[in-house]
């Protein structure tokens, strides 16, 4: 059993949420689905028998969401890091999380119903952690210019003298 479980906190989108995140990555599932019953619909104001969480998997991390209300909303204070090996992995994910979301900056961007992610190449942290100083600014500061990362760029960045 995975220990820490990030639970999600939807108003009522949990079950699209859910549908949407697992038509994204490809190792992923929708596990169980809990339903408010007549006690739950006194407190929570949801009707008897809606959706109060589904159980689901991306790329094997646990996760739950919940039907909760619009009592709170995401914030960027926490944001899930989808770590991508290639440019095409950067512009998949980026393309479909982003849809119906908003860009935001240095590879972050909020999808359609509020949740931040940050789309990074794995080289990322490699050519930031250089050794050579002046390599690991050069890269900072192309990336501080960007939206959508980009490999190539960061590369040539880390490059130039």
């Amino acid at each position: 059993m995975q220990k820490i479980i990030p639970f999600l906190w939807f108003d009522d989108q949990a079950e699209a949420a859910v549908k949407f995140y697992t038509s994204i990555f490809k190792n992923s599932k929708i596990g169980k689905t809990a339903r408010y019953d007549k006690a739950g619909e006194k407190v929570s104001g949801r009707p008897a028998g809606s959706v109060m969480t589904v159980e689901f998997q991306l790329e094997g991390q646990k996760f739950v969401a919940l039907n909760g209300g619009p009592i709170f909303k995401f914030t960027e204070a926490v944001s899930f890091v989808v770590n991508c090996k290639t440019q095409a992995e950067v512009d998949y994910y980026w393309k479909k999380l982003s849809a119906g979301g908003k860009e935001v900056q240095c590879g972050w961007l909020k999808d359609k119903y509020g949740l931040s992610w940050q789309i990074v190449p794995t080289v990322l942290g490699e050519l930031l952690s250089s050794k050579d100083a002046a390599k690991s600014q050069r890269v900072m500061q192309a990336m501080l210019t960007m939206v959508k990362l980009d490999i190539k760029k960061l590369k040539q960045a880390a490059r130039q003298k």
